[in-house]
């Protein structure tokens, strides 16, 4: 029975992860190593909480309470004793091995180890534990507190008790599950980051402007948002990330990640969060 979850990473993702669970009452151990992050994140889910309040999606006198469930902690041994974890750091294989590696010393030995990560093989990060058919990856879409989907993916080792209980939780959490054979990317980063490459490879081709490619595509396809926008929302660096193991995990040429992204990662223009991407903001 899953009761508490500790999730790591207080950022845009994590702190979603911790609203969403919080809301349907599960108590949530929310770690980062900064302090700043947060208090940040405490801000931000309190903040979302009051407008999804204005849209009668939740009762304004619940915020206190479902704030309340949020323990934040800077102490990873904090999480020993959460029936699960959601790790959700930045997209770095490194840094979530290594996490992996700590978590599986520390959080008891029944409980699952999940991960959101993008495109990482659950596999391999299952590898560095002692209980790799309880660890599984579980793929959260942005903004979390609004969309629907879930990806589930089973690593080799992913036992069928561990995935029923995931694909329980998303249930309870109001989501939808998809499940992906865990190969790079799984099934919408494998789909969505290799057409933000070509509308990148378009504009670095000198095909149209950015704001035309994004009105074709929006328009001409009827997607909320064009491809570019949407990098500088998802960050161009995650981006990058993404399309660098898709193209080292299959060894194909269409995976190469296009110059024009390349640079602009390296320049340090990530999108909305550094004001410049393909927009100014």
């Amino acid at each position: 029975m899953i009761r508490q979850v500790g999730v790591l990473g207080a950022g845009q993702m994590g702190s979603g992860i911790a609203h969403v669970l919080a809301m349907q009452e599960y108590q949530v151990v929310l770690f980062d190593i900064a302090e700043e992050q947060l208090q940040k994140a405490l801000t931000g889910i309190r903040k979302n909480l009051g407008r999804q309040a204005d849209k009668g999606l939740v009762d304004s006198s619940a915020i206190d309470d479902i704030v309340g469930r949020i323990k934040v902690s800077q102490a990873m041994e904090d999480l020993a004793d959460c029936d699960m974890a959601i790790e959700a750091v930045t997209e770095r294989e490194e840094l979530k091995l290594d996490i992996f590696r700590k978590l599986d010393e520390i959080v008891k030995k029944e409980a699952i180890l999940a991960s959101n990560t993008s495109s990482i093989p659950i596999t391999r990060i299952a590898a560095v534990t002692s209980r790799p058919d309880r660890v599984i990856g579980m793929h959260f879409m942005n903004p979390v507190p609004v969309m629907k989907l879930v990806e589930v993916i089973r690593g080799l080792a992913t036992s069928d008790e561990t995935f029923a209980a995931i694909t329980d939780l998303v249930e309870k959490l109001g989501k939808e599950s998809s499940v992906s054979a865990d190969y790079p990317g799984f099934i919408v980063n494998r789909i969505l980051i290799p057409m933000i490459n070509e509308a990148a490879f378009a504009l670095y081709e000198g095909v149209a402007s950015a704001e035309d490619i994004d009105k074709g595509m929006q328009l001409g396809t009827n997607q909320p948002m064009g491809p570019l926008t949407l990098a500088d929302f998802i960050g161009l660096d995650t981006c990058l990330a993404i399309m660098n193991v898709l193209y080292e995990g299959f060894k194909d040429s269409k995976y190469r990640p296009c110059p024009l992204l390349v640079k602009m990662v390296e320049a340090g223009f990530l999108g909305r969060k550094t004001g410049r991407g393909f927009y100014t903001y």
